[in-house]
């Protein structure tokens, strides 16, 4: 392997900078704010010190970032790739290709003028400390693509000049494998972008973002103003609170089309490839030996109108994932899934005719709910007479929600895999193959053993942690049927005979 030691862009000090600035601008927005803005304008050159300091910050900022891209080389060496790094203190990591299990590459609005990639190489020792892995801030795409030649190369152990020698039969094969097996279309890009619930999650960052101004907020001003607003009627209210719904709404639309734009997924190289994003384009490496699970969701809307979205648990990765599972199919039509699963899995058998949990234990599905839902309801309806009575309403949708979760629960499996279908709100179906479970348990409560129905959880692998899912209140024989066929299969012993001497 080559020695030479490659350096990433000039534009990684800028990426740098700004992603101090990022994590800084909050503060430094609320210090300004403390401050006055740089307080009044009678105290002469003094009142400038507070701006000087700031100017100072920045332009420390921006130096820190020319000295991290100055001071990072990359190389490859005895089958490693090597980075060299450090501010103050020069450190050295040395990463096995053989442990690398994936590439990520993202394409911010800084890379994609000049042609550049963001190169997150993920390992199978990356954990939540994150110290396997490494990231490389600014490289051309045809750097991205040499570091995954010499992974390939050290993987596969295939020298240049085999790789140059490829029969014509299998190039074509490797350019077939590179078509994609999915492409979101621009009217499912909609409806995904449309129903996605991204609301809630617009709400909660503008509560993190209010959350860091609290001191400042005149919060008995506002609270007197709502008051007189109160005071002009409902009906103004409520236009008030549609019209920041509808904004939230939009915001979420408009986010979730840039995020999952142009999404498309293929397979090559025992890899799934997913390529998604308009301003900031991202590919994402999933290897399939990785995946532990698939998991097919479809919440109340989309389910009535035949759609779902795909999704599979993977082991590994880092703390710094958003999610541990990856939407592998963010939005599909139910009956287009499994020829696309079946390419992508062709060890999951995809039809599945489902052992229902028996009619004795619809109580267990409402019972709970009813245990705290029915003092609260209670005490609202009785410090908040009349209106509070409508919380009585809780306890027959309770048990509506109740029989519906216990209608869709149940199980299918046969020698390789486990099939479970359950419903919170939304019917989620998970096909997990047997070598892929981590544990298997058998859990019976009191009220349980009198109904002869036990439960079953199953954990498999799920990003750092472990996901677990529970097969609920199925019939007891189907409980100790489950589990035997999980314990794993006692090897014979062979007994080798000797021959004797003659």
């Amino acid at each position: 392997m080559s020695k030479e030691k490659f350096t990433l862009h000039p534009i990684s000090a800028v990426i740098n900078f700004i992603k101090v600035l990022k994590e800084m601008i909050v503060p430094l927005i609320v210090v300004i704010a403390v401050n006055g803005f740089g307080g009044g304008g009678n105290e002469g050159w003094t009142s400038y010190i507070i701006y000087i300091i700031y100017a100072v910050l920045l332009i420390a900022m921006l130096v820190s970032g020319i000295i991290r891209w100055k001071r990072f080389r990359y190389w490859f060496e005895e089958e490693e790739l090597r980075i060299e790094y450090g501010l103050f203190v020069k450190k050295k990591r040395y990463i096995p290709f053989e442990r690398i299990q994936s590439l990520n590459y993202t394409e911010g609005i800084l890379h994609q003028p000049f042609g550049l990639v963001k190169v997150k190489v993920e390992t199978a020792g990356g954990g939540a400390t994150k110290e396997a892995d490494a990231e490389l801030t600014a490289i051309s795409k045809e750097a991205a693509e040499q570091i995954k030649k010499e992974m390939n190369l050290a993987k596969n152990r295939v020298s240049e000049s085999e790789e140059k020698d490829l029969p014509l039969e299998l190039e074509e094969q490797v350019v077939q494998q590179r078509k994609p097996l999915f492409q979101m279309s621009q009217k499912d890009l909609l409806i995904l972008a449309s129903t996605s619930g991204g609301v809630g999650v617009f709400f909660s960052g503008l509560a993190v973002f209010v959350s860091q101004f609290s001191e400042l907020i005149p919060y008995e001003t506002i609270y007197n103003e709502i008051i007189m607003f109160i005071r002009f009627g409902a009906l103004l209210i409520a236009l008030a609170v549609f019209f920041v719904l509808l904004v939230a709404w939009i915001v979420s639309v408009a986010i979730t089309y840039i995020n999952y734009y142009e999404f498309t997924i293929r397979v090559e190289d025992d890899e799934i490839i997913i390529t998604r994003g308009l301003l900031e384009k991202k590919k994402i490496t999933i290897p399939l030996s990785r995946i532990q699970g698939v998991r097919i969701m479809e919440n109340p809307l989309r389910q009535l109108t035949g759609y779902a979205t795909v999704i599979v648990d993977s082991a590994g990765g880092s703390m710094a994932e958003k999610d541990e599972k990856i939407r592998l199919l963010p939005l599909i039509k139910k009956d287009q899934i499994t020829p696309i699963l079946v390419q992508i899995f062709p060890n999951y058998e995809f039809d599945a005719s489902f052992t229902r949990v028996p009619k004795r234990s619809r109580k267990f599905f409402y019972r709970l709910d009813f245990l705290w839902i029915l003092p609260v309801a209670i005490a609202v309806s009785y410090f908040f007479f009349p209106f509070g009575l409508l919380s009585l309403l809780l306890l027959p949708l309770s048990f509506l929600l109740g029989a519906w979760q216990h209608k869709t629960a149940g199980y299918w499996m046969d020698e390789k895999q486990l099939v479970v279908q359950y419903r919170l709100f939304s019917r989620v179906s998970l096909w997990v193959e047997k070598k892929r479970i981590q544990a298997m348990t058998e859990r019976t409560t009191y009220f349980q053993k009198k109904a002869a129905v036990s439960s079953i959880m199953t954990t498999i692998k799920s990003g750092v942690a472990g996901s677990t899912t529970i097969v609920p209140h199925i019939e007891k024989n189907d409980a100790e049927i489950l589990m035997e066929w999980y314990e794993p299969t006692k090897k014979e012993s062979i007994n080798i005979q000797k021959e004797q001497p003659f």
